[in-house]
């Protein structure tokens, strides 16, 4: 449960959380709102060990002692609450994003451990399943990332991702629902089945769908009403226009090239889901989008072999 002591800045939150009992009833209250149960069998007659800050369950299994990290995006590191807590109050609230290096000196640790970290904290930022369409009025765009910012448009067909080495055209989409969130993802080309897959599974028929004049988008009109504004024209026409999802690419596009500055395709899809969370909880304050986060921490782990291909002794570089 909340509680009126609980921090509502940056600073109240490295005074708070500097506290290990704060972290831990704070990480418990949120995980366990009904009362701390084992994650292996479910049972709710646990012992705490206090010299430990673990728990232990009656029943005789492995795992049978488990601390709060356990099934979180926390598990299996050692540092402590206190630096994790201060880096996802810091991810989820920067806007234009924050470095690993930033985090790196802020709470002092390696760069690697804190790139690691913010890829866990990414995790915990995913939407999940989106089990309810969109409806209403939605507008939907399309946009490649990477490259010098004057490459970063539309229409640019081969570019080099900056900074990754490779050459590719990493095309990513947006729907967003007027007044309401963004859905964005990777998709393989900006051609017409691969445009109309996505929106058909995000939004709900007979809905009003705006889009630019972008040749792909045609004949969705079958299944949406349909409204078009071409750019060579004018951008906009009364209520048609994309003007939204295109201050949302350029929220993206200034944290990318401006904060992280070179970002592997590969992990672009994480950067995505960083941004859309921000977006999505931006009339909230800091502290509720610091709590939103944390009630999305369980159930979801990343360990470094499955981010990097490769352990984490062997090292690795990002931003």
């Amino acid at each position: 449960m909340a509680n009126n002591n609980e921090p509502k800045t940056l600073q109240q939150a490295i005074i708070y959380f500097s506290n290990s009992e704060n972290c831990l009833s704070y990480l418990v209250a949120r995980r366990w709102p009904d009362g701390v149960t084992c994650p292996t069998c479910g049972r709710d007659d646990v012992s705490f060990l206090a010299k430990q800050n673990k728990w232990q369950c009656k029943s005789a299994h492995k795992q049978r002692q488990f601390s709060a990290k356990v099934g979180t995006i926390f598990e299996d590191s050692p540092l402590g609450l206190d630096k994790w807590l201060a880096a996802v109050w810091m991810i989820v609230n920067c806007k234009n994003g924050i470095s690993s290096y930033e985090i790196s000196r802020a709470l002092g640790v390696t760069q690697k451990t804190a790139w690691f970290m913010e890829h866990r904290i990414r995790l915990a930022m995913q939407s999940g399943s989106f089990l309810k369409k969109m409806s209403g009025h939605v507008e939907v765009d399309e946009t490649f990332i990477g490259g010098k910012a004057r490459n970063m448009h539309k229409g640019v067909r081969a570019r080099r991702i900056h900074g990754t080495g490779g050459a590719g055209k990493v095309a990513v989409m947006g729907l967003l629902e007027r007044h309401g969130e963004v859905r964005t993802m990777v998709v393989p080309n900006v051609r017409r089945k691969s445009l109309h897959s996505e929106v058909s599974k995000h939004v709900e028929g007979g809905s009003t769908v705006y889009s630019d004049a972008l040749a792909s988008y045609s004949q969705l009109e079958a299944e949406y009403v349909h409204n078009v504004i071409n750019h060579a024209e004018r951008y906009v026409d009364g209520q048609i226009h994309t003007n939204g999802i295109e201050n949302f690419w350029s929220l993206l596009k200034r944290t990318i090239s401006g904060t992280y500055v070179c970002v592997e395709p590969f992990h672009l899809f994480r950067y995505l889901d960083e941004q859309s969370f921000r977006f999505n909880s931006r009339k909230g304050n800091d502290s509720e989008r610091f709590q939103r986060a944390m009630e999305q921490i369980t159930g979801k782990r990343l360990t470094y072999a499955e981010l990097t291909g490769k352990p984490l002794a062997e090292g690795g570089t990002s931003h």
